[in-house]
């Protein structure tokens, strides 16, 4: 009984996100959206009518691929699934790279979205899976029916953090993962947490045939051990989620202006077609893999990817573009806007 009234409570924050991303007025929270904005937002979600834009209306949010999602059971909790695929639209969101846990979450988004749903097959089922993936020699199987399907265009998240992950060489269920991804020509998104490039080097020049998104740019990497990695692997890419202020905080790429880091800024400009970003949308996270708690990241997924339009802003406007949305359209094989 308890889940009920989250789940109100959520499809309230949830809606009044909207009414600032669809023209209407900003919403912080507990303040009360002006009724055009509702009016005009919910028509626009449930039918496709649209109001003639007012003098005064804010422009659509800069439009984005967001390479980096979850929808999680503990997700489903507070965000329906049509809640969140009114969040990707609300925020202008072109392409959301979106992994399930259990994996038929993601397909059921694609199922309200499929023009901007891209599942990857998740591998984790329950708490501790993230650790403890390498050893359920099932997975690959289950992973080879998965991308047979046709429904599943990716694999991912797969963590290899160090103290919990076995060598990638030593990993016959990671190998063969690799290997099913290279068969089926999809991407594979990577979750490396280390402050050296060795162990991230280890897998993209041992593995040439596969399309690696490497998850927060190596969370822990800075920008010249991130470079090493774009120098021998041109198999790789970095996503940038969560390299934002309220997570990785360690390991900041921005300032207090929004900016990106002055090496950040300059790695990005020499490699504008290796870097993506994405909201991961996961909150809160004062730990890792909370099975005992909701999670309430969509209600941020705005707040997320904003972050990333500041930073962008800053750079030259064929840069950002690739950035923000072509590098990923690539990447996941969808054609450019």
């Amino acid at each position: 009984m308890a889940a009920a009234p989250r789940r109100r409570r959520a499809g309230r924050a949830a809606l009044a996100a909207l009414p600032a991303r669809l023209g209407g007025d900003a919403a912080p929270t507990g303040l009360r959206p002006r009724s055009g904005g509702w009016v005009a937002g919910l028509l626009l979600l449930c039918t496709g009518w649209q109001a003639p834009a007012a003098a005064d209306s804010k422009p659509a949010p800069i439009p984005v691929a967001d390479a980096h999602l979850h929808y999680k059971w503990n997700q489903a909790e507070v965000t329906s699934p049509e809640e969140a695929v009114a969040a990707l639209r609300a925020n202008n969101v072109r392409l959301a790279v979106i992994t399930g846990t259990p994996a038929e979450r993601a397909l059921q988004l694609q199922a309200l979205a499929p023009d901007i749903v891209v599942p990857i097959y998740g591998v984790y089922r329950q708490g501790g899976d993230w650790y403890g993936w390498q050893g359920r020699t099932a997975l690959v199987d289950e992973v080879r029916e998965a991308l047979a399907s046709g429904r599943y265009h990716g694999i991912g998240e797969l963590h290899l953090i160090g103290g919990f992950a076995v060598r990638w060489n030593k990993s016959d269920v990671l190998k063969a993962l690799l290997a099913l991804a290279a068969e089926y020509d999809v991407p594979v998104l990577v979750h490396t947490e280390f402050s050296r490039a060795e162990p991230t080097l280890s897998i993209c020049q041992a593995n040439p045939r596969n399309r690696l998104v490497v998850a927060h740019a190596g969370a822990a990497l800075p920008p010249a051990e991130v470079e090493r990695v774009l120098e021998a692997c041109p198999n790789v890419w970095m996503d940038l989620s969560a390299r934002d202020p309220w997570r990785f905080v360690r390991f900041p790429i921005s300032g207090d202006d929004g900016r990106l880091l002055p090496d950040w800024e300059a790695l990005v400009l020499r490699w504008p077609g290796r870097f993506v970003i994405g909201s991961d949308a996961v909150w809160p996270v004062d730990r890792l893999d909370a099975w005992d708690r909701p999670d309430t990241g969509w209600e941020r997924i705005g707040d997320f990817l904003d972050f990333h339009r500041r930073w962008a802003s800053f750079l030259p406007e064929d840069v950002r573009r690739k950035v923000l949305l072509d590098n990923a359209l690539a990447v996941f094989g969808r054609a450019p806007e």
